[in-house]
């Protein structure tokens, strides 16, 4: 798998990327997981949305942004889970922007309650599909369980489909 670097944006400290990738299954030991779209949906529409957090290597300690205060930003696309976060200006702000920068840390995570799931069978393996998830938190981290997930500094461009996803945030919070 290729690991991406990324530069600094000089204007702010905002990383992006996929915290969940669709239809990509990961082999988890004695079972394998796949996140089906539209997982996320009714989470990402709840009121409790609100509460989402984004934190470092799933320490409740390492608080980086949440949605209700505007510091993180979710939305689903034929992808997966994306997202934006302004880092904030604390030591573990700084110094995460640097270890992603240099791709010390790349990938990402999330803590979530299946609320719905069917599970399969593949070459004798069991697979769970994970159709419907309570979200409860994203995590940037440098072991993802998932290795399609991606984070980066965000360039100074700005990327099209987070342009496309705070028009679709803001048109359903008016």
């Amino acid at each position: 798998m290729e690991k991406r670097r990324a530069s600094f944006e000089q204007t702010g400290r905002k990383l992006t990327g996929y915290a969940a990738r669709f239809n990509e299954p990961t082999d988890l030991g004695e079972f394998i997981e796949v996140i089906k779209p539209a997982a996320f949906s009714r989470t990402l529409s709840a009121d409790s949305a609100q509460q989402i957090r984004a934190i470092y290597e799933h320490d409740g300690k390492q608080l980086l942004g949440r949605v209700g205060s505007g510091t993180l930003r979710l939305f689903e696309d034929s992808e997966g889970l994306a997202f934006e976060l302004d880092l904030p200006d604390t030591t573990l702000g700084r110094d995460l922007q640097v270890l992603v920068t240099r791709g010390d840390v790349a990938g990402c995570s999330f803590g979530f309650i299946s609320q719905s799931e069917n599970w399969t069978e593949r070459d004798g393996k069991p697979v769970r599909e994970l159709t419907d998830l309570d979200l409860y938190e994203i995590t940037i981290t440098a072991t993802p369980a998932y290795n399609t997930t991606q984070v980066r500094v965000r360039s100074s461009k700005h990327p099209r489909q987070l342009k496309l996803a705070r028009l679709y945030l803001e048109t359903c919070t008016r």
